[in-house]
């Protein structure tokens, strides 16, 4: 089985950065729970800086995972789903080449005289 996503490696490589960071992931779930949010009212969430919050604002924006709009004085942030469930079909892709492998190992050792068929990649 291969691995196939929508994105290239330095997009996919900015994508799990971003969500690598648990205040990330965060301001994301926020996100997605359908309301809109400015910086600042993200900001106010948080034990940290109004420039800290926008700075993991900027990175969640270019992995793709958040827009900013301006609206009068404020940015408002949304969320973007559609990135998100890229990254989760990728997980998905990975999760069944692992259950693939392991079903192929499971059979090697329930019977260790058959050797595993290759799958095609």
């Amino acid at each position: 089985m291969v691995v196939r996503s929508a994105l290239s490696d330095p997009e996919l490589d900015r994508l799990f950065r971003a969500l690598a960071d648990a205040t990330r992931r965060d301001i994301v779930a926020r996100l997605l729970s359908g309301e809109l949010a400015s910086v600042s009212s993200l900001a106010s969430c948080y034990d940290m800086s109004f420039a800290a919050v926008q700075k993991h604002v900027a990175v969640l924006e270019e992995a793709g995972l958040v827009s900013k709009e301006p609206r009068g004085r404020e940015r408002i942030v949304r969320s973007n789903p559609a990135r998100l469930a890229q990254a989760s079909a990728l997980l998905l892709q990975l999760e069944q080449l692992w259950i693939e492998r392991f079903s192929q190992l499971d059979a090697v050792l329930a019977d260790p005289t058959t050797s595993p068929t290759p799958t095609s990649e």
